[in-house]
């Protein structure tokens, strides 16, 4: 450990045992993450001054189902996105080990893509336009991604580059020398920052009323958030996509950042349905 780096916590990744069952922070992570985020989705579809045309794009009460289908979407994406974005070669050697999710391994790009398919299935189903359904789950998506940075600090997973700045820390499995906690990094950028971005364009620009407006915002927000934290993560070692100073990371968040713009941009173009048309 060098002179200025500071202790990792070394937190137990087991937050309750129970006999054989182990519940652990990463699952926890995404339960508070998909819990919070499904109250809050419901907290916006109550207020119709937000919507275009004052009124929601579907009610309240249907947000159960979507609970649902985003809890889906989010665990097959996530963990699909993983087995084949960052680990493909591993798990053809091990196909067992790829519904092992209680032991890490989930790619956010992965889980934003199964969250697309659920979004449009769900819409489908209860008749609303599937943008405005896009904008109030994305709307409530960094609530998670900020829960699932901690996890993964917790876990001690996904360091950052050697660092000599005063807050660096020597991670288990990371070797002896003392990198960024880029974790934590993440877990405000993406998270905690990019939730308050979009609440004030949510609230105090009325941006719903644009479908696609705040959806686009996550995924440019989001882009560019994550491609800052890369600077500061380890890249994944041995990754076709790690050229020079670009990593997976930056190369997938690019095009995330290409349509989230161009989603802002073309917003004012969108019609909402009623959210009793149907399908």
């Amino acid at each position: 450990m060098g002179l200025l780096s500071i202790p990792y916590p070394d937190i137990n990744p087991v937050a309750v045992q129970l006999g054989p069952f182990a519940v652990k922070w990463y699952g926890l992570a995404y339960m508070a993450g998909l819990l919070l985020g499904w109250l809050y989705i419901k907290h916006l579809l109550r207020q119709d001054r937000l919507w275009p045309g004052g009124k929601a794009p579907f009610s309240p009460d249907k947000t159960d189902d979507l609970l649902l289908y985003m809890t889906l979407g989010v665990l097959l994406g996530g963990r699909l996105g993983y087995v084949l974005f960052y680990e493909p070669r591993y798990f053809l050697s091990h196909p067992s080990d790829i519904i092992a999710i209680w032991n890490g391994g989930m790619a956010f790009h992965g889980a934003l893509l199964g969250s697309i398919v659920a979004i449009v299935l769900f819409a489908r189903r209860v008749g609303a336009l599937p943008w405005s359904v896009l904008d109030v789950c994305a709307a409530a998506t960094p609530m998670g991604l900020f829960f699932g940075r901690l996890a993964n600090f917790i876990n001690a997973e996904l360091w950052g580059r050697p660092s000599t700045v005063a807050w660096s820390m020597v991670f288990p499995g990371g070797g002896p020398v003392s990198r960024h906690p880029s974790q934590l990094y993440e877990a405000f950028l993406e998270g905690a920052l990019l939730f308050a971005v979009l609440y004030w364009l949510t609230h105090s620009k009325l941006a719903l009323r644009w479908p696609g407006f705040i959806g686009g915002a996550f995924l440019a927000g989001y882009g560019l958030a994550r491609s800052f934290c890369e600077l500061f993560r380890e890249p994944d070692p041995g990754h076709w996509l790690t050229m020079g100073p670009f990593t997976a990371g930056i190369m997938y968040s690019l095009p995330m950042i290409a349509i989230g713009v161009y989603m802002m941009w073309t917003a004012g173009q969108r019609s909402p349905v009623a959210s009793n048309a149907s399908p």
